[in-house]
């Protein structure tokens, strides 16, 4: 059967799609009010076909990517849709992640004749205040409740009439309601540039081919992911890891993963991992299969299109009430966030084994989240600043890893400082790339692990302050005889100029004139240290 496929139109619509998204995405940046999005651009973008399969995304957060198709399919009950719809949701368990970020998901349908379904749109931002025990949503909680509103799937906008009810509820549960106004009427924006990109490609094209195109799309990411996994030995893998504790015992939190490669596919069975916490370190499994993808997605060339042709030939098997699959009520902020980088290092390690030369070496494995609030005098409000800091790159093969930057399943940018000093009230005394003496604090080797950062911020007002992170008991692992990359840590320093060492996850408050410090840890090593001794600078005679 002859091929009919046209290779240069499937590199255009596989632009043309992938726009879509990114065109949102700018949409959304520009138009949001809180520094987290228009700074940070914690927020994700998204194209799906009419069968809400994946289409097309931007380069955004890939924590919120992987685990996008389940918030479509969660919002599928409520249908039929009619043009202008849009549902909101958060619910973790149903087609979310935690609590702040946000998705949208609306249908378009075409401008004329029978107004046929062309696909979904979905767009997710990290809020920073959902409501919750703590400002900026991600307390150390035991269940779902504390940790903020919990939206299930209902209609935010009902044939572009907006549902006055449901945002008031929603925003009486928030402690910045202007903020959240505002960046979910910046989502909203970023729905209606989506709608009108992709209906000028029907336009432009006709519904059929668009429709096509897409199909075609996804066969050729399942293709490239085929022709990817078959360069891998068939076998069985394993590999383990843990969380350094889940913030209310000392006791580690191992994850473990067995890899089973065969006929071009791949398996990844997660039985044995920890049973589900009481803390909120458990990720529901539509984080733990965004992971797994991401990993997935990174064993193809750098062009390949992501969509769900690439997830067609991966399985998981997910143990109930697991920390890699938690059940309802159990809190899952910190699951989204920390978990779920632990879950991308296991699923490396597991690959390390199965393609020896070709992995690299852990990189910070922690999101270092930190969220600050309380009221703000000087201005007469409430405020809820949340962030995560950069690390170490784990090295590889090819190099060096990078210093001071974001890695695996957070894409976030840096927020300048300035910044931060303009919207809240402290001030930040240092930020620089994390070293010791002349040495970078990434794992040493033939490649050398890339430097985490230290912040350390001082407060002009009391506020509470929350800190989840991980790597500071166990550094980043290394690889092929490198050293492990140099483990975080965090302090207190009171107005006195008492300092403290900080546990790696707590929730606490702090008086108008301390100091918090984070150091952030870097990557592992990749290869054997070099034994030559450097070359002696030769004394230079005078003559």
């Amino acid at each position: 059967m002859t091929n009919r496929v046209d290779p240069t139109a499937l590199a255009v619509f596989h632009s043309l799609f992938a726009s879509v998204a990114e065109e949102m995405g700018v949409t959304l940046g520009r138009t949001a009010h809180s520094p987290n999005i228009t700074e940070r651009r914690d927020y994700s973008c998204a194209v799906f076909d009419a069968e809400a399969r994946l289409v097309a995304q931007a380069a955004h957060i890939p924590v919120h990517l992987g685990a996008m198709p389940v918030s479509v399919q969660a919002a599928l009950p409520l249908a039929p849709f009619a043009p202008g719809d849009i549902v909101i949701l958060n619910d973790p368990y149903l087609g979310g992640t935690h609590l702040p970020d946000i998705t949208l998901v609306s249908p378009v349908f075409e401008r004329a004749g029978r107004r046929a379904l062309v696909g979904y749109l979905v767009s997710r931002a990290h809020h920073a205040d959902v409501g919750g025990m703590t400002p900026g949503s991600m307390p150390l909680a035991t269940e779902l409740h504390q940790e903020g509103v919990i939206i299930p799937p209902l209609r935010l906008l009902r044939r572009g009439r907006r549902n006055e009810e449901a945002l008031a509820l929603l925003l009486r549960n928030v402690r910045t309601p202007d903020e959240r106004r505002g960046d979910l009427d910046a989502q909203l924006a970023a729905h209606r540039t989506g709608e009108e990109r992709l209906l000028d490609l029907v336009t432009r094209y006709g519904r059929r081919q668009v429709v096509t195109r897409m199909r075609e799309l996804q066969d050729y990411a399942e293709r490239l992911t085929r022709a990817a996994i078959n360069e891998i030995p068939n076998g069985v893998y394993d590999f383990e890891d843990s969380l350094d504790d889940d913030g209310d015992s000392a006791n580690p939190v191992p994850i473990r993963v067995r890899l089973t490669v065969r006929n071009r596919t791949l398996h990844f069975d997660f039985t044995g991992s920890s049973p589900q916490r009481p803390t909120s370190v458990n990720a529901v499994a539509a984080v733990t299969s965004s992971a797994v993808y991401y990993v997935v997605r990174c064993l193809l060339p750098g062009d390949a299109p992501t969509n769900d042709g690439c997830l067609r030939p991966v399985s998981l098997t997910l143990p109930e009430a697991s920390v890699v699959n938690a059940s309802s009520p159990h809190a899952v902020s910190a699951g989204n966030v920390e978990t779920s980088q632990r879950i991308v290092d296991v699923v490396l390690g597991a690959l390390a084994k199965a393609l020896p030369g070709r992995i690299p070496a852990a990189s910070a494995g922690t999101m270092n989240n930190v969220t600050i609030g309380g009221f703000d005098a000087a201005r007469g409000r409430p405020f809820a600043y949340y962030e995560t800091l950069a690390g170490g790159a784990g090295a590889g093969p090819s190099g060096d890893g990078l210093s001071a930057v974001h890695t695996h399943m957070t894409n976030t940018m840096n927020t300048p400082v300035e910044a931060l000093e303009m919207a809240y009230p402290f001030r930040v005394r240092r930020y620089s790339i994390r070293n010791r003496g002349r040495r970078r604090t990434g794992g040493d080797g033939r490649f050398r692990g890339g430097a985490g950062v230290v912040r350390e911020y001082e407060f002009l007002t009391p506020a509470q302050v929350t800190i989840v992170g991980e790597r500071r008991k166990r550094g980043p692992w290394s690889l092929r005889g490198g050293r492990p990359g140099t483990r975080g840590r965090d302090s207190l320093t009171d107005a006195s100029g008492r300092r403290k060492k900080l546990p790696s996850k707590g929730q606490f408050t702090v008086a108008a004139g301390a100091r918090l410090g984070i150091e952030t840890p870097g990557g592992g090593g990749w290869g054997r240290p070099s034994r030559a001794k450097p070359r002696q600078m030769r004394k230079r005679v005078k003559t």
